[in-house]
């Protein structure tokens, strides 16, 4: 694979006992209220006194860049559902899987557009499943409204004959109400 890195870099080095210093670092990062040069001078003191080699500037970079996209994308996320979260009701229930299979599906292209380098056939595999899911899950909430239709125009059609035999409706006004009700025009 021409361009794939697979050497380790300085910061997936750090022995196990060393951890909690790149989670701190992580944290600081995270914050935006120092430099990432002084995060980094910090980390790596940390670091010297547990008797681990020192994380390389451009290691650090390429780890400050990762978690400042994810966390942009999540920032994004975030902000789509504060604007949608409002429209997810039961009675809603169909527009909603349409909303989120296609959320979905816009965010299985974005990470198929990610770094192939990053990427493994379990993670495509996973892509696929979740493609297919969402794909299948609109289509059963496609059924399940066909279904919940049939069932109220059941329900209507048994109301409307009951009312109307108590009124003493005619056969014709009660089918034209259901014609009404049910939105079929004559011709």
């Amino acid at each position: 694979m021409a361009g794939t890195k697979l050497r380790l870099s300085s910061i997936d080095l750090v022995p196990e006992h060393a951890q909690d210093d790149i989670v701190w670092a992580i944290g600081e990062l995270n914050q935006r209220l120092r430099t990432q040069a002084d995060i980094l001078f910090e980390l790596n003191d940390r670091l010297a006194t547990k008797g681990v080699e020192p994380i390389s500037a451009s290691a650090f970079n390429r780890k400050a860049l990762k978690l400042r996209a994810a966390q942009i994308r999540l920032d994004e996320a975030r902000h789509i559902f504060t604007g949608i979260a409002d429209q997810f009701t039961p009675e809603k229930v169909d527009e909603n899987s349409i909303v989120l299979g296609e959320f979905i599906k816009m965010l299985v292209f974005e990470l198929t557009q990610a770094d192939t380098a990053e990427r493994t056939p379990k993670m495509a595999m996973e892509l696929a499943r979740a493609f297919h899911d969402t794909v299948k899950g609109q289509a059963m909430s496609a059924v399940r409204r066909t279904k919940l239709e049939g069932e109220f125009r059941q329900k209507a059609e048994a109301a409307i004959e009951k009312v109307g035999a108590v009124k003493g409706l005619s056969a014709e006004s009660k089918e034209a109400f259901k014609r009404e009700l049910f939105g079929v025009r004559d011709g």
